[in-house]
C-alpha cells in the first residue's frame, strides 16, 4: 500500500467502506427494496447507501471539491478545484440478480486551466467488493491492481483477441447500430463477452484479460476511471470516429494500439 498517493488512499478507503455495505446487502439481495427509475433502470437501496457513504468519506477528505454522482447529480464545489466522478454501483442488474460482478468507480477530474469546463482525469479507482480487488491509476504513474503493475495485452491479431462489449437493453441503446458492429467484429475475433459492468470491462482490459472493448450510450461515471486505467496501462481509448477525449461515455472503443486500429476499421465500415 506504500506506493499509493494520499489521493488514491482517500479513494480506496471510501470505496472499501461503501464496498463493505454492498457486500452485506448483496448477501440479502432477495430482500432489497428496489424501485424503478424507468424501463430496466433499477435503483436499489444499496445504490443509495453506497453513494451516501462515498459522498460522506470524500467530502470529509476534500471539503471544497465538487461531485458528479449517478443518483445525486452534479454538486458544485470550488470551480478552481478538481471534482469527483462517482458510480456507487456499476452493474446494478447483476447485483439485483445475485451475480457477483459489480464495482464502485471513483475518478478525479481537473478543471481546465483558465476555466471553461473540465479537462483531464488524473486519478481513478475501480473496486470490486466481492473479490476485494482495487484497480487504480494516476496520470503518468501507471495502472495497478493493488501493488502489481497492469499492462494491456500484447496480442496483435484479431483471431486471438477476446473483445468485451455492452449490449443495448430495454429503453437503452441503439440495437441496430450494435447489431451492425457485432456483425462486423464477431466473425473476426476469438470471442465476444458481455459481463454487465463497463467499469470492470475497462479494468480487465487494462489488466490484459480482455483485448478490446466497445460500447455506446454510457455515462461519465461508468467510464471516467476505466478510461484512465486503460491509457495508463498502455492502451488507446477513443470514440467510434477515432477521436480522443479525457472521458469517453457516449461511444467507447478501447484496445492496445495494434488492435485499436483494426477494430476501428471494422467498426467504421460497419457504421458507414
Amino acid at each position: 500500500m506504500s506506493m499509493y498517493s494520499g489521493l488514491i488512499r482517500v479513494m480506496e478507503r471510501a470505496a472499501r467502506k461503501a464496498g463493505g455495505k454492498l457486500r452485506r446487502d448483496f448477501g440479502e439481495v432477495e430482500h432489497l427494496q428496489v424501485s424503478r427509475k424507468g424501463p430496466a433502470d433499477f435503483v436499489s437501496k444499496a445504490d443509495r447507501i453506497a453513494e451516501r457513504t462515498l459522498y460522506d468519506e470524500l467530502i470529509a477528505a476534500r471539503p471544497d471539491w465538487g461531485f458528479v454522482l449517478e443518483e445525486g447529480g452534479i454538486i458544485e464545489g470550488d470551480p478552481d478545484k478538481p471534482r469527483w466522478i462517482v458510480d456507487p454501483l456499476d452493474g446494478t442488474s447483476n447485483f439485483l440478480h445475485a451475480i457477483p460482478h459489480f464495482a464502485i468507480s471513483i475518478a478525479v477530474q481537473e478543471p481546465k486551466l483558465g476555466g471553461g469546463g473540465w479537462g483531464d482525469v488524473t486519478a481513478g479507482v475501480i473496486y470490486q467488493p466481492i473479490l476485494d480487488e482495487t484497480y487504480w491509476a494516476e496520470k503518468s504513474r501507471g495502472a495497478w491492481l493493488h501493488d502489481g503493475r497492469l499492462r494491456v495485452s500484447s496480442r496483435r491479431s484479431l483471431p486471438d483477441a477476446l473483445i468485451a462489449t455492452g449490449i443495448p437493453f430495454q429503453g437503452h441503446g441503439d440495437f441496430a447500430e450494435w447489431g451492425r458492429i457485432f456483425g462486423a467484429i464477431g466473425p473476426e475475433v476469438a470471442g465476444i463477452r458481455r459481463f454487465g459492468a463497463a467499469s470492470l470491462d475497462l479494468a480487465w482490459l487494462a489488466a490484459g484479460r480482455f483485448d478490446g472493448f466497445w460500447e455506446s450510450g454510457l455515462n461519465d461515471w461508468d467510464t471516467a476511471a476505466g478510461c484512465l486505467l486503460v491509457r495508463e496501462a498502455g492502451g488507446f481509448v477513443s470514440d467510434f470516429r477515432g477521436r480522443s477525449q479525457p472521458i469517453h461515455s457516449k461511444q467507447v472503443l478501447a484496445a492496445n494500439d495494434a488492435l485499436h486500429s483494426r477494430l476501428h476499421k471494422l467498426l467504421a465500415n460497419a457504421l458507414k
